[in-house]
């Protein structure tokens, strides 16, 4: 039993260990990227080519810290603030729709003006709905393969958290928190006949939402043919295969690529794999995408492992979160789904994700300690 005790012990050690070396390797490479991908962009807008990396620094010192403090806190602690998070995220999705206190950028509002920074607030609902998901569904497990008592009430406070996103508009991250929703459910005990009857709804809704948007009708038909108008509405994704068939298996030097010279639109945030594919190659790619695997598996691990459901469904939550918005932006880079302002984990330029990204980490870390 001691023998079994000791490897039990350094099995967890080895996978919090892990989930820390990927989370900082890819913050590492996300900032080395940034500084390559928008030092002309921000000379042209700014006059300062360190402008986007100063500010991206700034960003990854504030979440590394949280992550270190939250990953030492007892995530019990994280039962006593799931419902205030989760009525403050519907707080500040409403007040983000009254100007001047949201923010509107590329025809959306979804920032929050805080003084002289703006914060995304979608990136705090996301975990705030895990957080409380989490915590209603280990209280009712008893009552999970009920309808009304076990799942009526995550799906309407879904659907209210949804309709708010949507109001933005943010089809992306509407997707992504119906797709978080189904997994929870799934993995509390949720009834597949149940989980199959909620999926016609939303794929009904997601339909007519696509079809009373033109834009996002356009990105479906651009999906199919994007050389049809290759000029306008395909750039982007012609822009990123270009960037990627560049490339190679080794690249053409970091910092040397040409498709960020105002090619490839703002190769910083949302297709900051496309840079990486043509000055690192597809070995750069690989890298990427195996330490996004190491993560996503030893998060759930770490989630399986847990003491308890509550902490299962945490760390399964958060998982399944940078998980699907991982998977959802390179899948976009590379022309198998639609195009979608989703940014890359640890990678994208930009603060809220990144703050939030190791906020998630530090939680799931909290999880993996306390089992031990």
């Amino acid at each position: 039993m001691a023998n079994l005790s000791r490897w039990s012990l350094i099995m967890e050690k080895g996978s919090q260990m892990a989930v820390i070396i990927a989370t900082l390797s890819l913050v590492t490479f996300g900032v080395v990227m940034i500084y390559s991908s928008s030092s002309i962009v921000a000379m042209d807008r700014y006059g300062d080519e360190y402008y986007f990396l100063k500010k991206q620094i700034a960003f990854a010192v504030i979440g590394v810290l949280l992550m270190f403090v939250l990953s030492n806190l007892r995530y019990e602690t994280l039962k006593k603030v799931a419902y205030a998070a989760i009525a403050l995220s519907v707080v500040l999705l409403v007040l983000i729709l009254i100007p001047p206190i949201g923010v509107r950028k590329g025809g959306a509002t979804r920032w929050l003006r805080l003084g002289f920074i703006s914060f995304q607030v979608s990136e705090f609902v996301k975990i705030a709905l895990v957080l409380f998901m989490a915590h209603f569904l280990s209280k009712k497990i008893a009552h999970i393969k009920e309808f009304v008592k076990g799942m009526l009430v995550p799906l309407v406070i879904t659907s209210l958290i949804m309709g708010l996103i949507m109001l933005q508009p943010d089809f992306g991250t509407a997707i992504i928190i119906a797709l978080m929703l189904m997994g929870m459910l799934y993995l509390a005990g949720g009834r597949i006949l149940h989980l199959s009857a909620l999926t016609v709804p939303f794929i009904a809704g997601a339909v007519v939402l696509v079809m009373m948007k033109p834009y996002r009708l356009q990105r479906w038909l651009t999906f199919l043919d994007p050389w049809k108008d290759a000029s306008k509405s395909g750039f982007q994704i012609i822009q990123s295969w270009i960037s990627f068939g560049s490339g190679g298996t080794f690249g053409v030097g970091l910092g040397d690529g040409m498709q960020k010279l105002f090619y490839l639109p703002e190769p910083h945030t949302d297709f900051i794999l496309s840079v990486v594919a043509e000055e690192v190659g597809f070995m750069g790619v690989a890298v990427v995408i195996a330490l996004f695997i190491v993560l996503v598996f030893q998060g759930f691990v770490i989630a399986f492992r847990a003491a308890d459901l509550f902490g299962t469904l945490v760390a399964a939550g958060l998982t399944m979160l940078i998980a699907l918005e991982a998977s959802i932006n390179i899948a976009a880079v590379v022309g198998l789904i639609p195009t979608k302002g989703l940014a890359l984990p640890f990678m994208s330029y930009g603060g809220s994700s990144l703050v939030m990204s190791l906020a998630a980490v530090g939680m799931i870390l909290s999880i993996a300690a306390s089992k031990r």
